[in-house]
């Protein structure tokens, strides 16, 4: 009986999860097609920054040899 009951289980959870499934197949691509403008955004502000660093830096670090 234990058995049976283990056996339905894994039916209700092939049932209810492979729509699930494709789901999330079809979806994460596009969530991740959305929200990689917004990563080149980062990427782009995080250069401009560690550029504005090291141009404020050049004449500490100049200094800095002397």
């Amino acid at each position: 009986m234990r058995t049976l009951i283990a056996l339905l289980l894994w039916f209700l959870l092939l049932v209810v999860s492979w729509p699930l499934a494709l789901l999330a197949i079809f979806i994460f691509p596009l969530i991740w097609l959305l929200l990689l403008p917004f990563r080149i955004l980062g990427f782009t502000l995080a250069a401009i920054f560690e550029a504005i660093g090291a141009i404020i830096m050049f004449p500490f670090r100049l200094l800095k040899r002397i």
